[in-house]
């Protein structure tokens, strides 16, 4: 039967989870930005202009429908997830804010909402893979390589962003935790680099990033770690600019005037950044899980080499991330995940026919995660 679904924010993620739901539900697109929502209204999607960062404007725009897909920028996903629990709507999130969700707990489970947050590619379906696997076995180690990039190489900086410049600076200047012999380790984003080869990919340049977010208060695992991955030299320009200040917060002034310089620095970059029509990336992701199963030693790894879409002309980074979301959103839709409060991907994983529907679902969409021994 189909539902009735509202999906905050129409960029190239969120107009994909948009139209893949549409296929069988009723989907309504709301976002800021006229030109996106265009975009979807000419193939048949219901569009609505909204500023969510308005107070009320998110209440007031979920009250009929039976789930909210959140695909807003970071900066705005916690207020918005709160206020869609306050109007006691199910959600699931791919905004990826940097505040604890678990703060929002207890307020969704007295409204007897569904949240299931950071339902993207990684952190998400990294999650999803490692819940699944720690209720079958003893993990004693788990590692997480991921990173989105252009299929062409263009200096200087080899990079496109398919998310909000900011979030996508976040990741270069928030302090990256890992977990290391049972302790916290927190260290500054960009550090210990090293290169890796990668199978039909070549050798990618890795970095640690604070990617493993809830893992590090749900899972009793020893050692757990994600690292991003980019094309090598990238963390060396990175670091000239983290360090000249051009990621900073705090406000400068400029001839009397008042300016954050990551403000400015992103208007500079993401038209450098931004992909062009036709202009093709690709996703990796490595994950390997170290452990024991019915006391023999088992280790996993799970490899995604996943293309652009020509096709359907879909940028991987969107089908990746968007696919995982969406079929959460189906699980949550039919009944098949219902756990009130709020809810990270491991959680989601942690039941077999869950995960076994995930991965079927990507399947189907020609996500596919290679299995093996090691």
């Amino acid at each position: 039967m189909a539902k009735n679904i509202i999906v905050f924010g129409a960029g190239l993620v969120g107009s994909v989870i948009a139209c893949d739901l549409a296929k069988h539900h009723n989907v309504t697109s709301v976002d800021i930005n006229k030109e996106s929502l265009g975009q979807l209204a000419s193939m048949g999607i219901s569009t609505k202009v909204v500023d969510l960062a308005k107070s009320g404007e998110v209440k007031k725009a979920v009250s009929p429908f039976d789930l909210v897909i959140g695909a807003v920028p970071g900066f705005m996903g916690y207020a918005m997830v709160k206020e869609v629990i306050e109007a006691k709507k199910d959600i699931v999130d791919i905004s990826f804010f940097p505040e604890d969700p678990f703060q929002l707990h207890e307020l969704a489970k007295k409204n007897g909402v569904t949240v299931v947050t950071d339902c993207g590619v990684a952190p998400g379906m990294g999650n999803i893979i490692l819940g699944y696997h720690n209720k079958k076995m003893k993990v004693e180690k788990y590692e997480c390589l991921v990173g989105g990039l252009p299929v062409v190489r263009e200096w200087p900086y080899e990079y496109k962003a398919v998310f909000s410049p900011i979030d996508v600076i976040e990741e270069y200047i928030r302090p990256a935790r890992y977990v290391e012999n049972g302790h916290l380790i927190t260290k500054e984003a960009l550090s210990d680099a090293e290169l890796i080869e990668f199978d039909r990919v070549g050798t990618l340049e890795s970095w640690n990033s604070d990617g493993l977010r809830t893992l590090a208060k749900t899972m009793q695992i020893p050692n757990m770690i994600e690292k991003t991955l980019r094309y090598p030299g990238c963390i060396e320009y990175l670091k000239v600019l983290r360090e000249s200040g051009f990621f900073s917060y705090d406000e400068i002034d400029v001839n009397g005037s008042k300016i954050r310089p990551v403000d400015v620095t992103a208007k500079l970059l993401f038209p450098k950044w931004k992909l062009k029509p036709g202009e093709e990336d690709f996703t990796v992701m490595r994950i390997r899980i170290e452990g024991e199963e019915d006391g023999v030693p088992k280790n996993l790894e799970y490899y995604l080499l996943d293309k652009y879409d020509r096709e359907n002309q879909i940028i991987s980074m969107a089908r990746t991330t968007g696919y995982t979301c969406t079929a959460v959103a189906n699980l949550v839709l039919e009944g098949n995940f219902n756990r009130k409060g709020i809810n990270p991907p491991e959680y989601v994983g942690e039941q077999e026919d869950n995960f076994k529907f995930v991965i079927s679902y990507l399947e189907e969409r020609r996500v596919v995660y290679e299995v093996k021994t090691y």
